[in-house]
């Protein structure tokens, strides 16, 4: 049953003020555009910026899924699934085929996503350019000339440390040929994703008070030298233990009877749904 609240939480304002920032993320890919990030009932890193974004775009015929590092279950995206359920009374559902709405927290599923539904991704530090320059004013400076030498500089510095990119994830990528975003925690295994999706990218930081977006069909490249490609995580060789799936992302776990290792697939809907033979397909550029 729906609580006492205006339908999505917000009122009907905020969610006005906050598709006026969508909208600007959308007809500029990869930019970040500020907004005046709302009090929730849950804490700023939570993931109230991707929740922000949810709440002002739901609507009534909308199919909800949540998920968290791979997971439906997890008290982060059960949590996120209750709030939003209760304060508007849309189904939610686990299989990615089924939802209209999805939000993420590090993962983007593995069935490729389709023109009709809308990506929403929790960011927890939406600047790239900060581990090297703390300052927002000299970041806006160096996004509006076009100047990521430093960024440049990192990936070459971790290539001459540890002879290759050591950014496991929220690797840098490059917005049709303008603007280096940051793609979220994302896992690099993800990053071909963003490249010409069908469907509609969010990305919302509460905390940082940052919007951007990656429209479908939009161009995006890793970071990468000629010389040094981008490399995604390879599980060539491995496979899940519960449903065989070999070319999705795996996650190494610990059997303690057996005293070994074993791969299962993070993004448990997908695990299920292969098990129970009603897998989409999957696909990775």
């Amino acid at each position: 049953m729906r609580l006492n609240y205006n339908f999505a939480f917000f009122d009907e304002g905020s969610k006005r003020e906050i598709r006026r920032a969508t909208l600007k993320a959308i007809a500029v890919p990869g930019y970040q555009v500020p907004f005046a990030s709302r009090e929730m009932p849950i804490g700023r890193g939570w993931g109230t910026g991707g929740l922000q974004l949810t709440l002002s775009l739901i609507g009534k015929r909308d199919v909800l899924k949540v998920i968290d590092q791979g997971s439906d279950e997890s008290v982060n995206a059960v949590s996120i699934k209750k709030l939003i359920h209760k304060t508007t009374g849309v189904e939610t559902v686990d299989e990615t085929t089924e939802a209209t709405l999805i939000q993420s927290r590090h993962r983007i599923p593995e069935v490729p996503l389709r023109p009709d539904q809308i990506l929403v991704l929790q960011v927890p530090m939406p600047e790239p350019l900060r581990m090297y320059e703390p300052s927002e004013r000299e970041t806006k400076k160096l996004h509006g000339e076009n100047e990521y030498s430093g960024e440049w500089l990192m990936l070459f510095e971790q290539i001459m440390k540890y002879r290759g990119m050591t950014t496991g994830a929220d690797h840098p990528v490059l917005v049709h040929d303008r603007y280096v975003m940051a793609p979220s925690p994302i896992p690099k295994f993800d990053n071909p994703k963003l490249h010409e999706s069908e469907a509609l990218i969010l990305l919302g930081a509460g905390r940082e008070k940052k919007i951007y977006a990656v429209p479908p069909y939009t161009r995006v490249v890793s970071l990468a030298f000629e010389d040094v490609p981008f490399e995604a995580e390879t599980f060539q060789g491995k496979a899940c233990k519960l449903c065989g799936a070999e070319d999705t992302f795996l996650d190494e776990l610990f059997d303690q009877e057996a005293e070994g290792t074993y791969y299962q697939c993070n993004d448990t809907s997908y695990c299920l749904s292969r098990l129970n033979g009603s897998e989409g397909r999957v696909g990775h550029a």
